[in-house]
This record gives structure tokens, sequence and C-alpha cells, in this order.
């Protein structure tokens, strides 16, 4: 029987996108039927394997893409988002397989699911560039999704606080703006993709807050002063307003944990 291990790093090596996505969905089916065992017997890559397109730039390199007023601008957007639910399948899969063995089976559970979100979420994005003339892999891309990944590599605290609750968190934040102008532009179906990925990513925050804070009461520690802690460590950003407090309250991550290192 195939473990889960192997099987996460089977979707971390894949490069092809559409190969990618058919990995992460049968990885997902296969753990939910009991086809994978719980075993972690193989190890995860330094880093995920990448199609030769999109080209990744640094950030200071990426072009500015605009609000989205135009078409041309949401396409860039669209790119965008494509290119981090993309890179959000290996963070679930590297998840899951980097840190599972020291988590309860639910763990598991709860990663490969959001690994499967994330492939849905970039075939859709994926189909509606296609429907708009483009696809991904037409525009540069951000290369410094993995870097946070990479340096919470050896702690499993370190890569919720920043990578689900961090990161993630901030998607909360912009998202219904960016839905709003999109159908102000008329644009409805993509704003009904980005309103599905951003009920999706409540949840996907959810299960960071929830284990984040299975960690913290095995170590018999408050979650909020660690989680500032772990992220001023770790997170090389800033923690900035606007806020979408309901949407991150709904997902557990209450005003405690960010309000106080928040920059005013």
């Amino acid at each position: 029987m195939t473990t889960i291990a192997a099987a996460c790093r089977q979707v971390l090596d894949a490069a092809e996108p559409r190969e990618k996505v058919r990995l992460a969905r049968a990885a997902a089916r296969a753990w939910k039927r009991g086809e994978l065992a719980a075993r972690f017997d193989v190890a995860m890559p330094d880093q995920p394997a990448r199609p030769e397109r999109p080209e990744l730039l640094p950030p200071n390199r990426m072009p500015k893409r605009g609000r989205g007023g135009s078409e041309r601008g949401r396409i860039a957007l669209l790119h965008a988002l494509a290119h981090i639910e993309f890179s959000a399948i290996d963070l679930a899969f590297d998840a899951a397989g980097r840190f599972g063995a020291q988590f309860p089976r639910r763990y598991i559970d709860d990663w490969l699911s959001v690994g499967a979100d994330e492939a849905m979420h970039f075939a859709i994005l994926d189909r509606r560039l296609k429907v708009l003339g483009s696809h991904y892999g037409a525009l540069p891309a951000h290369a410094g999704l993995w870097e946070s990944a990479a340096e919470t590599a050896h702690d499993p605290a370190a890569r919720l606080a920043v990578v689900p609750m961090v990161l993630e968190a901030r998607g909360l934040d912009v998202t219904p703006e960016t839905v709003a102008r999109f159908e102000m532009a008329g644009d409805v179906a993509s704003a009904r993709i980005l309103h599905r990925i951003y009920t999706d990513e409540i949840r996907h925050v959810g299960f960071g807050a929830k284990w984040f804070g299975y960690l913290c009461a095995n170590a018999g520690i408050l979650p909020a002063p660690e989680w500032q802690r772990l992220v001023g460590r770790f997170f090389r950003g800033v923690i900035k307003p606007p806020f979408n407090d309901s949407a991150r309250q709904s997902a557990g991550l209450t005003r405690d944990f960010y309000g106080p290192i928040a920059a005013s």
C-alpha cells in the first residue's frame, strides 16, 4: 500500500499543472477511502517542482497589475491568484507530508482537503483565464511564495502561524473588495469564482488556527502570545490593516492575535 508521505511527495514533484491537480485530487480521494497507509517514510523536497512557465520574478521586479478595472488588469489579477492557488497546493501537501507524524489523523484529513480545494481553485481560475483569452503561465509570477514554507520547514507551529494564519488570512481581508471591483466591471463570472475561493479560505485559516491551538495546548502555552512571537521571528512582512475581523473571527483568528502587533 502506498503511504501518505509518498502520495504527498508525488504532488510536490509534479511540475505540470494539470498533473499536479490530478495527483492532488487523487491523493485526497485515496486518503479518504483508506487506500494510503498513515506512514511518513518519504521526505518532502526542499523545493516543489515548477513548470517552465510562468517566469518567476522577485517581488521588486513584478510588473504593476492595476486594480482590475480593465480586462487586462483583471486577467493579470486572476493570473496572480491562479499562481497563489497553484503554490497553495504544494503548501497543503507539504504540511501533511512533512508534519503529519506529529499530529492526530484528523490533521491529515484537514490538510488533504485543503490541498484538494486549492487544486480545484487553480483549475477554475485557469479555466476562467482561458475564457478571457489567456492561460496560466502567460504572465510572470511571484517567486517568493515558497520562502515562508522553506523558513518554517523545521517547525510545525511556525508553519501554521505564518502560512494559514498570516498569508491566507490576508486573503480574507482583501478578497471582498476584489469581488466588488469585478462585479462593478461587469465580470460576474470571475466575481463568483473569487467568492467561492473566499468562503473556502475561511475554513483553511480555521484549520491553521485549530492545529496551532492544539500544539499550544499540548505545550501548555497561550496561543496568541506564541503566535505573535513566531510571526515576529519568521514573517518578513508587516501585519497591516484593514482587517476583515468577522471572517478572521469565523476562522478562530481573533483580534487578540493580530491586534497587538498590527501596524498603525
